[in-house]
């Protein structure tokens, strides 16, 4: 991969997994919903692991420079 589509995407995905990560958790301290209309438990789980794939995703961009 190139290094200028490999760095651009890498930190797409590492801003939007931290994004992401960041906002779960800070729904999850006030207890309020993550998503409307799913069990907190199923969809804290659900954002976290997308979240944390994200991140992954990201940094094996970074390791294709």
């Amino acid at each position: 991969m190139e290094s200028g589509p490999a760095i651009f995407t890498g930190m797409v995905f590492c801003l939007f997994g931290a994004g992401l990560l960041a906002w779960t958790v800070t729904r999850a301290r006030h207890r309020r919903p993550v998503a409307l209309g799913v069990s907190r438990v199923a969809s804290v789980t659900v954002a976290g692991s997308v979240a944390v794939v994200s991140l992954a995703l990201g940094a094996w961009c970074f390791t294709r420079l």
